[in-house]
């Protein structure tokens, strides 16, 4: 009986972690040290893509993030992680509030990461997450940037 069992409980653990997500599309906002825009899209079961329009020290910030959702025994609560890549553009001219760049303009090339816990509202078409979206610059002012966490909150359909 214990080797029926286990295998049954083994494939029911499995099965708990791949259900799909709740919507297809997800627009909204996101605030933290950077605030924005963010608009996420599922193109699979558990795989989203997701881009970010962020303002910072008078210039912005475009990523792109490949994420991969699973759940939680919780109904519309899920965690997730992926990685992606961001490029921003800054004129930094009389700035004296940015304290990595100098008084010129400035563009950053370089890749991220993102770490989160999201939850789909059931009776609203509301999400919330909270993540940590760490970045390196390979261009630019180089270097790692580990203040990317954020709330967001989209409108999902």
């Amino acid at each position: 009986m214990k080797k029926i069992l286990l295998p049954i409980f083994f494939l029911f653990s499995i099965l708990s972690f791949t259900f799909a997500q709740d919507y297809q599309t997800g627009i909204g906002f996101r605030g933290g040290f950077s605030n924005g825009l963010t608009v996420k899209h599922f193109i699979g079961d558990q795989v989203a893509i997701e881009g970010v329009l962020s303002t910072r020290w008078k210039g912005f910030l475009v990523t792109g993030l490949m994420e991969h959702h699973r759940n939680f025994e919780l109904d519309g609560l899920y965690w997730f992680y992926g990685f992606g890549g961001h490029i921003g553009f800054w004129n930094n001219n009389n700035n004296g509030n940015n304290p990595f760049f100098e008084d010129k303009t400035s563009t950053v090339i370089g890749v991220d990461g993102i770490l989160g816990l999201e939850y789909n509202f059931s009776s609203i078409p509301f999400n919330v997450s909270l993540d940590w979206k760490p970045a390196f610059n390979l261009i630019g002012h180089s270097g790692f940037w580990g203040d990317g966490g954020a709330f967001s909150l989209r409108y999902i359909f």
